[in-house]
């Protein structure tokens, strides 16, 4: 990480507990756009959220065929707990991919959990690739 977005991302985080979402992403964005740092908003959104999970916050993104019943998303985060131990709060947030078969892929910060039918089907073809 830059040491430009290193202490951006602390003073990001009091922010947005400060302001509603729309006025924060605003306020962001303007601040990107006036610096010309926009090619930085991919990277400084994975410090925010590698920043949130090491204070207890995950974030992850649910990719699946069909949403996700309430069921699913305990499932879900009782497999986070799993990785992160000490979070205080985890949100999962749901994006519809019709390519996807079944099952559901986990974006997490930092890494990917794939437990769909295609990432089994494919781990298995790796598996018996070599017999």
């Amino acid at each position: 990480m830059s040491a430009k977005r290193r202490d951006l991302v602390p003073v990001l985080i009091k922010l947005s507990s400060k302001l509603p979402a729309s006025k924060f992403s605003k306020e962001v964005a303007g601040y990107l756009l006036d610096n010309n740092l926009t090619s930085e908003l991919d990277s400084l959104t994975r410090d925010l959220i590698n920043y949130r999970a090491q204070n207890g916050i995950v974030e992850l993104t649910a990719v699946s065929a069909h949403p996700l019943s309430a069921e699913a998303i305990k499932e879900i985060n009782t497999k986070v707990k799993q990785f992160y131990p000490n979070a205080k709060r985890i949100i999962v947030n749901q994006r519809i991919d019709q390519d996807q078969i079944g099952g559901v892929r986990l974006e997490l910060p930092g890494q990917q959990l794939d437990l769909s039918v295609r990432g089994k089907l494919n781990q298995f073809k790796q598996m018996t690739a070599g017999n």
